[in-house]
């Protein structure tokens, strides 16, 4: 088995579904299903654009209902083909020698070969490679090569885009309208075809053009009133490839800078380079995603789907996402499940980003903070302060769960109250705060969502005797949304709810300290530390019990519903209520033992007066885990967590149970419609705060490593408040940055070339003849941190490179590229050195990541040359200088609207190798106004040079050239 492809081998009409889920490409902005591009019954083609959402009304039961969805946006794989005589191809029914489907994790590649016999006995060997590339995120494309294998003539193969689709996906929503699309348009010219759409009700225009790559041209275009295709006919040789490229741009209305959709989408595709630049740069930009997101455990298997679910994370949430206005969708972008809505799930995925992808969790916690309008509204039309977050949030942040829901079980609409879920609010401030630690930032606009939120809580709390209590919400388990026979729904005092509420009133705390200007007035704060002091959690059995009122319930014979999951839909069927009994959907009280240390939660009850030690914890994992249906793949996480310290055994199973979710569909079916994105986020969380024991805290992070039997090796590479840490851990010991340590601390990295380290530390290793293990040995140091080290581009600390130095016979200055002080470039040039001047594209490619670069301009005392720490926002650069020093003196003309004219070049010289590049930035430069200031703040610019720089200049560009020196 190999740990980085997925394979299938033969055409499976029955589990067409699942494989086109979890076929899926995407690059965070927008992605497709990975469904056959030939027609046919058993497909379920899908392409979703992150946050655009349509609403639309439908009958029900005998009422109108709304309901807003994540729209299934035109169709632009068709591709088919016919020999001679025959009908077009259909994998269905179709005679297929072999037939095997690949997707290559490490690359981002969905590949498929297969070997077709029509009916005269030819065959006919097809070959496919199909991306959405993670490089340029508007474009996709399928390559398509045709062997005749015994025989010659011509092959016939269509092309198209389809816009005659709809929100099908799903078989419980088909009696809801799905016909999202409206005024499609079709057409065809200098070389492309085009299809626009605009979604019915938010009128979000949608572009799509495609150029078809040919060794016969553009082909013969049609179009019609909602598809386009074009015409083709490949003369075959026998044995004689012939290839076929599909070049695809995708557009809309809710992209930056965009003014026509289609304009827009005809110059990328006219543009985009051929396939193989297109992967060339595709896989380039996944071996940057992989690089970060290095997670590796033993065995082929586990690894494999660790791989995977690391894969479809990051094509739902990847760098891309970050600028975009969009949320984290529960069944990412493969499907149409729970209709695109954010629920909580980013509970469960953030954690894990925040360690590699910290600028990508923040830009999600921006779309609740961009809906907190909203939140404040629902707060105050409920009655309450603050921010009251949905339970389902899609376009705009108002509550989009559904009133009804139906039972395919019984038939039957039944009310849904899950809109009481009040918790995702706490899941929401969760995530601010562990983005906090995990960065040590906390923007104001950050603090400003945890306060609100706490406000909303605090204002939910009634004081009743000596104890506040929170009434008539539901908890995480979801199936009791009321008591027995009630005329209401809505619970009291759910434990997970009331003791997060003291959790977070807790952090509310310290979060008005980091952020002073936003801090509450004494008396509200005086009341949120009598709340955090004085909320109610009910006891039963020498356990918490769930809910005032759980220990009523009556117990369900389990033995009749032993492999039921959902119990809710069984017993409505038959015509019981599961409120009646004590039984649950997935973990709820748990979830405090998934989200707190022991410690921590021992302390908040503690605090409340309540006496709780660690044999509570235990009774109630064990109280709840034999009442538990785990009828959502998040339980199967949640109970490997609980139950790692207690019953490991246990605990792998359940792990094992959470990582086949999606690649078995143990759900029975609900892969098909989307992967349960909480639950493969919450996979990898699980091995590395989990299993790993890493406590992210304050200034340090601790490792407390229990590994289950069945791993050997968990290593991995993190991001911490700046510094890159790899961490890798067995279970003897546990190491950091490759020495034996359970604890790290924020550090500050030596100065350091550091592209240039690998190779040398892989020059002076092989110099002496050494393998990774011995140098690792001498080095003191793992040999997995050592293959981290020669592999990427972090620099580690200066005892680090001592070590190593020391190992490998040499200096650190020899490891850093010789003396610090000199200029570099002083060798030689290389025996054949190629000047290439660079695009446009390349040169804000290689300066986008930020750095120093140089500013020239014609200064008071002549020409003159500044370096300056930048960052690049919105395509200007930006840099932080001192009021009233020589660039910004300089830098006024002193007129309205006249700006001075400057140059600013970045370069990167490897004397490893003699090359290197440079690139030029010409254009006005602008000082930034003050009240523009506080959003720059967030770029991170810090300059080098210290002191009070205050003042932001942005370079617009005008002119962006570039060079680069390489060999043959």
């Amino acid at each position: 088995m190999n740990p980085w492809v997925l394979r299938y081998e033969g055409f499976d009409p029955a589990s067409e579904g699942r494989r086109e889920a979890l076929c899926t490409l995407g690059n965070g902005r927008f992605a497709t299903r990975g469904a056959t591009p030939e027609a046919g019954p058993e497909r379920t083609p899908g392409t979703y654009l992150a946050g655009c959402y349509d609403r639309l009304e439908s009958e029900v039961a005998g009422r109108t209902v709304s309901n807003e969805d994540m729209v299934n946006l035109p169709d632009w794989l068709p591709l088919t083909f016919a020999t001679p005589g025959s009908a077009w191809f259909r994998p269905g029914g179709a005679r297929l020698p072999e037939y095997r489907q690949d997707l290559d994790l490490r690359h981002g590649l969905l590949l498929r070969e297969l070997r077709w016999q029509d009916g005269a006995g030819r065959v006919t060997l097809v070959r496919q490679r199909r991306l959405v590339s993670m490089a340029d995120p508007f474009l996709a494309a399928m390559e398509t090569t045709f062997v005749a294998e015994n025989w010659s003539g011509p092959l016939r193969v269509r092309a198209g885009i389809d816009g005659d689709v709809a929100n099908r996906g799903v078989a419980r929503y088909r009696s809801l309208r799905g016909d999202h699309l409206t005024d499609q348009a079709a057409g065809a010219g200098d070389g492309l075809t085009w299809l626009t759409a605009t979604t019915r009700t938010s009128r979000v225009a949608v572009a799509l053009a495609s150029r078809i790559d040919a060794p016969t041209g553009p082909g013969e275009a049609t179009a019609g009133a909602a598809e386009v295709h074009t015409d083709h006919v490949l003369d075959l040789v026998q044995g004689e490839p012939v290839t076929l490229t599909k070049v695809v741009a995708l557009v809309s209305s809710r992209d930056a800078g965009v003014d026509d959709p289609r304009a827009a989408a005809l110059r990328r595709a006219a543009r985009a380079p051929g396939f193989g630049v297109l992967m060339r740069e595709h896989v380039e930009a996944w071996q940057r995603l992989w690089l970060r997101a290095r997670l590796d455990v033993d065995g082929p298997q586990v690894s494999q789907i660790v791989h995977l679910h690391v894969f479809h994370v990051l094509q739902t949430l990847s760098p891309h996402t970050a600028a975009l206005d969009v949320g984290v969708p529960a069944r990412g972008l493969h499907g149409e499940a729970y209709r695109g809505h954010v629920f909580w799930d980013e509970l469960f995925v953030l954690p894990w980003m925040n360690l590699r992808f910290p600028e990508v969790s923040l830009g999600l916690l921006r779309y609740r903070w961009r809906r907190l309008p909203q939140a404040r509204k629902a707060a105050r039309e409920a009655g309450r302060e603050g921010a009251m977050f949905p339970w389902q949030s899609g376009s705009d942040g108002r509550e989009e769960t559904q009133t009804l829901h139906l039972n395919p079980e019984s038939g039957r609409w039944l009310p849904d109250n899950s809109h009481l879920q009040r918790h995702v609010g706490l899941a929401v401030a969760y995530n601010v705060w562990h983005h906090h630690l995990a960065t040590g930032s906390m923007p104001p606009w950050a603090a400003e969502l945890l306060l609100d939120i706490a406000r909303f809580f605090a204002s939910l709390c009634v004081r009743v005797g000596d104890r506040y209590e929170i009434h008539g919400v539901m908890g995480p388990d979801e199936y009791h949304d009321a008591y027995p026979g009630a005329s209401s729904p809505g619970l009291d005092n759910n434990a997970y709810t009331n003791v997060m509420t003291a959790w977070l009133l807790l952090r509310a705390r310290e979060t008005a300290r980091l952020a002073p200007a936003l801090a509450p007035p004494a008396e509200e704060l005086a009341r949120w530390d009598d709340i955090a002091r004085r909320m109610r959690v009910d006891f039963h059995d020498g356990v918490i019990s769930q809910f005032t009122g759980y220990a009523a319930l009556l117990e369900l014979d389990w033995s009749r519903y032993s492999r039921v999951r959902r119990l809710d839909r069984a017993l409505e069927a038959d015509g019981d209520d599961v409120n009646r009994y004590k039984a649950s959907k997935q973990a709820d009280t748990l979830m405090l033992f998934y989200l707190l240390t022991a410690d921590e939660l021992l302390e908040i009850l503690r605090g409340l007066g309540y006496p709780a030690d660690h044999g509570l914890i235990m009774r109630t994992i064990a109280y709840y885990l034999e009442r538990t249906s785990h009828g959502s793949t998040l339980s199967a996480v949640v109970h490997a967590w609980v139950l790692a310290r207690y019953d490991r055994s246990s605990s792998w199973l359940f792990f094992t149970e959470a990582l086949l979710s999606d690649i078995e569909d143990v759900q029975g079916g609900t892969t098909a419609e989307g992967i349960h994105l909480g639950a493969m986020g919450g996979t990898l969380d699980l091995l590395q705060r989990c299993y790993l024991g890493l406590e992210v805290g304050r200034g340090e992070l601790r490792l407390d490593p229990l590994l289950p039997d069945q791993l050997g090796l968990l290593s991995m590479s993190i991001r911490y408040r700046g510094s890159q840490i790899f961490i890798d851990a067995d279970h003897r010991r546990a190491r950091v940055n490759g020495v034996e340590s359970r604890v790290f601390t924020e550090e500050k990295p030596i100065m350091t070339r550091t592209s240039d380290l690998g190779r040398r530390l892989v020059h002076h290793r092989e110099r002496l003849g050494l393998s990774r293990e011995q140098v690792a040995e001498r080095a003191e140091m793992s040999a997995g941190y050592l293959g981290y080290l020669e592999e990427s581009a972090e620099p580690p600390s200066s005892g680090v490179l001592y070590r190593l130095a020391e190992a490998l016979q040499t200096t650190v200055d020899d490891l850093l590229g010789s003396d610090v002080d000199r200029p570099p470039g002083r060798g030689p040039a290389m025996a054949h050195p190629t000047l290439e001047v660079l695009q446009e594209e390349e040169c804000l490619r290689l300066i986008s990541p930020g750095g120093v670069g140089r500013v020239a301009f014609s200064g008071s005392h002549g020409p003159t040359v500044l370096p300056v720490n930048y960052k690049v926002r919105e395509g200007a650069i930006v840099f932080r200088t001192a009021p009233h020093g020589p660039m910004d003196e300089d830098l006024r003309t002193g007129l309205e609207g006249v700006e001075i004219k400057v140059g600013f070049e970045v370069d990167r010289i490897d004397e490893a190798r003699h090359e290197g590049w440079s690139v030029l930035v010409q254009g006005a430069a602008h000082h930034v106004p003050p009240e523009e200031a506080g959003d720059l703040a967030e770029a991170g610019i810090s300059p080098w040079a210290g002191g009070a720089r205050l003042l932001y200049i942005r370079i617009l560009p005008t002119q962006i050239t570039g060079r680069r020196i390489h060999g043959l």
